[in-house]
């Protein structure tokens, strides 16, 4: 399933596979494709619709 975040640091929308796998409410982090800087990344997808919905954060 593919996701979609603003970077907290770099402002770029970046596209990113989200893993159903591992639940409907996930949190991780992973390092922008673009300014290669880490996000916090909140995921949340919802059981009925199957849309995913991706808060990013700048990890500090």
């Amino acid at each position: 399933m593919i996701g979609t975040y603003i970077c907290g640091v770099c402002g770029e929308e970046i596209e990113t596979l989200v893993d159903e796998s591992q639940g409907l409410a996930q949190e991780y982090i992973e390092d922008c494709a673009v300014c290669c800087r880490p996000n916090v990344l909140r995921v949340s997808i919802d059981p009925e619709s199957g849309e995913v919905t991706i808060e990013a954060s700048f990890e500090e």
